[in-house]
Parts: C-alpha cells; sequence; structure tokens
C-alpha cells in the first residue's frame, strides 16, 4: 500500500473521530481527559497525524459511549 494511502486513511479515521466527538459535544480536552490522554495527542489522531493503536481506539470508544466500529469510517 503506497504512503499516500495509508496517509488518508488516517485523516479519514481523523475525520471519523472528530465527527463522533462533536455528536457527543465533547472537546479535545473533555474526552482526552476521560481517557486518561493527553490533549495533543488526541489531536494528532484527529487530524490523521499519528496511527492510534487498537487499544487507544478502545479507550476513544468507551470514553465516547460507542462501540470502536463507530470510529472506523465507511469505505467510499
Amino acid at each position: 500500500m503506497a504512503e499516500k494511502d495509508v496517509d488518508s486513511r488516517l485523516i479519514e479515521l481523523g475525520e471519523q473521530v472528530r465527527k463522533v466527538r462533536e455528536s457527543k459535544g465533547m472537546t479535545q480536552t473533555e474526552l482526552a481527559y476521560k481517557v486518561d490522554k493527553e490533549q495533543p495527542s488526541l489531536n494528532r489522531v484527529e487530524k490523521g497525524r499519528i496511527n492510534p493503536s487498537y487499544k487507544y481506539l478502545l479507550d476513544l470508544a468507551e470514553g465516547l459511549g460507542v462501540h470502536i466500529s463507530e470510529l472506523i469510517p465507511e469505505k467510499k
């Protein structure tokens, strides 16, 4: 898989995380605190700058009160 493909998928993942977070009325700071992460780390996830681990995504899903599948963007 080309690096550009990976980058675009991380951006899509981050956009989905942000969409779900905002639908719950939470700020990055609130969610980061709830899941014991640093806000800048969550910001990097939402911007597609880092590849979060499965555990990180599980933590986010739990903090948002959703199933992890809701954080994974649908295929286009």
